[in-house]
């Protein structure tokens, strides 16, 4: 039992996603605080899985399937709700972008798999990984600041209806992502060898 820990772990993320988004859509403070604490928790456990997987040596290819998939699902499925409950401040251009990225990473990495490759993860990428991971939580923050009574929630209330601090946030992230992705497509090997033999 305990050498399929991380893809249980990665499993109960998969399967924490649509409670977060149920309770994300619920407008009450308790829905919004369960939203925000779940998704804390579904984030730890891609930390962990991964760190398990390494340190007992069970990394497999179901694994390696199912934690990107287990962090797009959680990740996507988050903005598209945010973008459903605030399209003001994640417009879903900004949503279909970030998608867009992950399917063509998605199909270079089964393609580069299928020829024996695999892709590198580029220092670049955590980054991105780390800038979406912020804009969300903090999102989710605010949102549940804004359902308590008091200055709490008049702060709230000003950053995501008044300021452009969550827009700014989100450019930043759409940024890292595209430019993410282009470097994916560019640097790995199997696709640097396909482009220059078609020269």
């Amino acid at each position: 039992m305990r050498r399929h820990l991380p893809n249980v772990l990665t499993v109960t993320r998969i399967a924490l996603t649509p409670v977060v988004l149920v309770l994300l859509g619920t407008q009450t403070l308790w829905a919004q605080a369960g939203a925000l604490v779940l998704f804390m928790l579904a984030s730890v456990s891609d930390y962990l899985d991964g760190r398990l997987a390494r340190e007992m040596g069970t990394r497999s290819r179901l694994g390696r399937f199912l934690d990107p998939l287990a962090d797009k699902v959680l990740v996507l499925g988050t903005f598209a709700m945010l973008a459903l409950e605030r399209p003001e401040t994640v417009p879903w251009w900004a949503v279909g972008l970030i998608a867009a990225r992950d399917v063509v990473i998605t199909a270079l990495r089964a393609w580069a798999e299928a020829r024996g490759e695999n892709l590198r993860t580029l220092p670049l990428a955590k980054s991105k990984t780390a800038a979406q991971l912020f804009f969300l939580v903090t999102m989710l923050v605010l949102l549940t600041a804004r359902q308590l009574p008091g200055p709490l929630e008049r702060s709230a209330a000003w950053m995501l209806d008044e300021s452009l601090i969550p827009y700014a946030l989100l450019m930043v992230v759409v940024a890292l992502t595209v430019v993410t992705g282009a470097l994916y497509v560019y640097y790995q090997p199997a696709v640097a060898r396909r482009l220059s033999n078609r020269r």
